[in-house]
């Protein structure tokens, strides 16, 4: 096996022609103590957030954003500072739509009020950053926020909450930033054009997390390829090139059939690992029907995966984008419930499936496809997911290929 793949380093996605601001600005500005506004996709009709470095926040600004920007103020830390701080989730079960990562509401035990005055809660957002807090500092429940970021910002979740932690580590400060919704004064959401009239009102730079994402890559990309090795299998010849993540323990292999090209659309399945689907064919009975065009029964991964190579085969070119997890074993234990559930009711064993693909949640994965030279993209999926902020990633959808057997 190589230790030098040939994967090697790719120039970085451009970054926006639109009016918005270099990020250079806004870390210059959140660096300053002063506002920005980061818009979560300005391709689509997506939302603006202020934000501000929590270290920064003050009486002023968070009475600024409950004035004039009118959404739910929070704060955004990362998860290992939630963790040191003992501050447990809201829910046991997320089922934000997007995977919003709150945790329980807090105040300050040093509030001198009930915690909602804009000074109390600037004060909790300052306890929660100064360095020597612990859990003994709060009380729940309260009036601010926490939300989780996930470990590796905006490369690994395109979303606020990672942006506004990723803006104030690259201003050199603590990590954590107040963030909140901007509305329009009847109540609904402010797109782009008025965000920017927003921030022009307001000197605020107005930033997307398509060039967020765009920077970081530039400047700490957190992926690298690490091994590669040619590999026949029954499906064919492949290249086999492993990705190692910085932000966690990770590994993810690509699967490269030919030589795909930036400019040509280019087949791509993006499968979750699942190892006793994968490698021990625990779905069994479930197989796909092999029959063009015959009904598609409830899959599991492994059938899903077998589908996805005879489809890239057929074609002789594509790419497979096996993405590893941490959490192999609680992964394990979840399907072997799933089963056991289903044995006791029907005396078969079903399994639920891998949850839908979100390209919110697969940042990694698209730093890999964009290391492995794609651009174009033709996925294999049977529900089309949104590609957020797949622009900072210089990636575009240009297909949807249906998950059935190749004619």
């Amino acid at each position: 096996m190589s230790s030098h793949p040939s994967v090697g380093p790719s120039p970085s996605p451009g970054a926006s022609t639109r009016r918005v601001a270099p990020i250079e600005d806004a870390i210059a500005a959140i660096a300053a103590g002063r506002m920005v506004i980061l818009v979560d996709d300005e391709d689509r009709e997506n939302e603006g957030d202020i934000v501000v470095a929590a270290q920064f926040a003050t009486a002023e600004n968070i009475n600024f954003m409950a004035k004039e920007a009118r959404g739910l103020i929070c704060v955004a830390l990362p998860s290992d500072r939630i963790d040191a701080l003992g501050i447990g989730p809201m829910a046991a079960r997320n089922e934000a739509p997007l995977g919003t990562a709150f945790t329980v509401s807090v105040d300050a035990a040093l509030c001198i009020g009930s915690g909602v005055s804009a000074a109390d809660r600037a004060l909790t957002v300052q306890e929660m950053v100064r360095p020597d807090s612990t859990r003994a500092d709060f009380r729940v429940p309260g009036h601010m926020y926490p939300l989780r970021a996930r470990p590796g910002g905006v490369l690994v979740r395109a979303g606020q909450t990672e942006g506004g932690v990723d803006l104030s580590r690259l201003a050199g400060l603590q990590p954590g930033a107040v963030i909140c919704e901007i509305m329009n004064p009847d109540g609904t959401m402010m797109r782009l054009d008025a965000l920017l009239e927003f921030g022009r009102r307001h000197a605020m730079p107005v930033v997307t997390v398509a060039d967020l994402i765009a920077y970081r890559l530039d400047h700490e990309p957190l992926v690298r390829p690490v091994a590669e090795v040619s590999l026949p299998t029954d499906y064919g010849d492949f290249r086999c090139i492993v990705f190692e993540n910085a932000a966690d323990t990770a590994v993810h292999a690509a699967l490269v059939m030919g030589s795909p090209t930036r400019d040509e659309p280019t087949l791509v399945r993006v499968h979750r690992a699942d190892l006793l689907t994968d490698v021990f064919g625990l779905d069994g009975a479930l197989r796909l029907p092999t029959t063009p065009g015959a009904p598609l029964p409830t899959v599991a991964a492994g059938s899903r995966l077998d589908l996805s190579l005879r489809r890239i085969a057929a074609e002789g070119k594509g790419v497979l984008l096996y993405l590893g997890t941490q959490n192999d074993g609680e992964a394990a234990r979840q399907t072997l419930r799933t089963v056991s559930a289903s044995l006791r009711s029907t005396g078969t064993p079903r399994l639920a499936g891998p949850p839908a693909m979100n390209f919110r949640e697969f940042g990694i994965g698209a730093q890999i496809l964009w290391q492995l030279g794609l651009g174009k993209l033709r996925i294999i999926a049977n529900h089309p997911f949104p590609l957020i902020a797949g622009r900072g990633f210089g990636l575009d959808v240009v297909e949807w290929v249906p998950l059935t057997p190749p004619s």
